[in-house]
């Protein structure tokens, strides 16, 4: 198959920090976002509070015309109140993605749970986009194949699909992407990256693990249980040689599952959470339509780079972080992205045909 052919057109700010809202003091950025039952779209932003300490809001859109032009502040859809959520220093429930699973008519949403074992996935469900009950967090289940136990390590940016899909032993699933990192110095000196079976490049990737339809339509609170994971991508240009993760949900085109994700390169400096050297851009994935474990295209230059001066200039300079995407009538893509850790940018994806 050829490469995937799509273009990103800016539109431009959608969200900026409220000088008078302590809640977004460092900013406002890498949103999910869904429709509602009758059609309004919402946001759901990371709302970044002085030391760090992240909820997650809800806005609706404005538009004019088809164009989103702004947005109307509602409330915190989710605060960091669980112990896995919070740490000595500071908490965060982050990065959200929401995507709506049609098969068990609920909309999930992935977190980053900066808890007391550094970033964990935290799932939480609603049914009208408004009150949210967690799931709890993400469990891996053993696979000896990988000799290793995916829980010890930090976990992030995750999403799910929209329908149900064929896991690898041919279980009609839900399937989450996640990102995986597996640097454990930072729990005890001299652990350095013990990597699973298979597994030769450090850098971080792309997973992809799955839970069985029929256990999660009969109770929910089985979809954080999962299984049968896979390592789908991992960096292979220059534009994400450090490391790459997924976007927002995978959308199902005519070629495929589109995936958007985010690719970084630079220097990573140990012991930071905000990088000051590292340049985040977005690209796209073609996952197999019926085999969503096989990357059958990829971009080998970003779709979208920092260029303005909202992408280059924020709490952390030279990031574009597509987190959100909404499928217009016309087929084309909203995507909605962090923009130097401290705004909210939207840009229009069309297909070239």
């Amino acid at each position: 198959m050829r490469e995937p052919a799509y273009t990103m057109t800016r539109m431009g700010v959608i969200m900026a920090p409220d000088p008078s809202e302590a809640n977004e003091s460092l900013g406002v950025f890498n949103p999910g976002c869904a429709r509602s039952r009758d059609g309004e779209l919402f946001l759901f932003p990371r709302l970044a509070a002085e030391g760090n300490y992240s909820r997650v809001g809800r806005a609706r859109v404005l538009f004019e015309g088809d164009a989103p032009v702004g947005v109307k502040r509602l409330d915190v859809a989710l605060e960091p109140d669980e112990v896995w959520e919070r740490n000595a220093h500071t908490g965060g429930v982050e990065d959200p993605r929401v995507t709506f699973v049609e098969a068990l008519d609920v909309y999930v949403m992935t977190y980053s749970a900066y808890g007391p074992l550094g970033s964990r996935i935290g799932l939480a469900f609603s049914r009208d986009l408004h009150k949210w009950e967690r799931l709890g967090p993400a469990w891996f289940a053993y696979e000896p194949a990988l000799a290793t136990d995916l829980n010890l390590y930090p976990n992030k940016d995750a999403a799910i699909f929209p329908e149900p899909v064929s896991a690898p032993d041919g279980t009609l699933s839900i399937a989450v992407l996640h990102r995986p990192g597996w640097d454990l110095s930072w729990v005890r000196p001299g652990e350095g990256e013990p990597l699973p079976a298979g597994v030769d490049d450090p850098r971080p990737g792309i997973w992809i693990s799955f839970a069985p339809l029929d256990d999660v339509a009969s109770d929910l609170r089985l979809l954080p249980r999962l299984s049968n994971h896979r390592c789908l991508a991992l960096p292979e240009h220059p534009w994400e040689s450090l490391k790459i993760g997924a976007g927002p949900p995978p959308v199902r085109t005519r070629d495929g599952w589109l995936l958007i994700h985010h690719g970084v390169q630079g220097t990573l400096l140990q012991g930071l959470d905000h990088q000051p050297s590292v340049c985040y851009s977005a690209g796209a994935l073609l996952l197999d339509e019926d085999d969503v474990t096989l990357v059958r295209s990829r971009t080998s230059e970003p779709l979208l780079s920092p260029e303005t001066d909202d992408e280059r200039k924020g709490t952390v300079d030279n990031v574009v972080f597509p987190t959100a995407i909404d499928v217009r009538r016309d087929g084309e893509l909203d995507v909605y992205y962090g923009m130097a850790d401290f705004k909210i940018g939207v840009a229009r994806m069309r297909a070239l045909t």
